[in-house]
């Protein structure tokens, strides 16, 4: 049997200077919400790109979201098995 299961990452960005931050949340089918957080900062120097602060920024926020995921099947596992988990990323 085939199941298809979606899953939708909101991602938010906040512009401040040379500095970007990207916040986004992640809901679960089993209710849980998962939120999570990147930035990034220009160098003084570098051409103002909106755009590539934006892209590292959501790197590091989706980067954030893996840990939290891994962490969350990881306790999952420990329940049902009452073993720990290694989980390698």
């Amino acid at each position: 049997m085939e199941t298809i299961v979606g899953w939708h990452i909101d991602m938010e960005f906040l512009e401040d200077g040379d500095k970007t931050r990207a916040d986004c949340v992640l809901r679960l089918p089993d209710g849980a919400a998962l939120r999570a957080h990147g930035r990034a900062d220009r160098y003084p120097t570098d051409p103002a790109q909106q755009r590539v602060g934006e892209e590292i920024a959501a790197a590091r926020a989706l980067d954030d979201l893996r840990h939290q995921l891994l962490a969350k099947a990881g306790a999952e596992i420990e329940e049902a098995t009452h073993q720990p988990a290694h989980l390698v990323a």
